[in-house]
């Protein structure tokens, strides 16, 4: 799979070749923190995103790096790596933003996690997916969707309707 950004597409945004797109089962955009994959539903996936320096907010918890303006909608900025505590953060040209958006008959919430990389598109019948009761690691059980065996790697499935709820007590928008 390659990522690249491109120089000419607005808004730094990012190409994609060499996703996988299957048409059965529910499908996850995976990504990769530290050492650790992770997938989040790719229905809520807005846009990808190359990494750029988002407007910090004062006396915001360091995991919000800020708020970035996506074609006139202010996007709160989350560095996942830096609130599960994962590693050491470095900032490398396969950095991404990932946008996710999810729309309730009451309000829309969107917001941009930082993540490593991203890996590919995984398809996972439900069947697939265990649930986590007894899992200890950096993230919260309340974020874990399920956990899914890819190959030699296990993948964390997250609760995008979690995640969105990270920056409810830091970042109004």
């Amino acid at each position: 799979m390659t990522i690249e950004v491109s120089d000419q597409a607005p808004d730094n945004d990012l190409k994609l070749e060499g996703l996988d797109f299957i048409a059965t089962g529910d499908q996850y955009l995976t990504f990769i923190l530290g050492e650790e994959h992770y997938g989040i539903d790719i229905l809520t996936v807005k846009e990808i995103r190359g990494w750029e320096e988002p407007t910090r907010i004062p006396k915001s918890p360091a995991h919000v790096k800020g708020v970035t303006n996506l074609r006139g909608l202010i996007v709160p900025i989350l560095d996942l790596r830096e609130q599960f505590e994962i590693g050491e953060l470095t900032y490398l040209p396969t950095t991404v933003v990932i946008v996710l958006t999810i729309e309730t008959k009451a309000t829309q919430r969107t917001m941009g996690f930082v993540v490593d990389a991203v890996s590919d598109v995984l398809n996972a019948d439900e069947s697939d997916i265990r649930k986590t009761s007894s899992f200890c690691g950096n993230v919260d059980e309340h974020y874990i969707e399920g956990l899914v065996n890819v190959g030699d790697n296990v993948v964390t499935l997250l609760d995008v309707e979690q995640l969105l709820r990270l920056d409810e007590d830091h970042v109004e928008h």
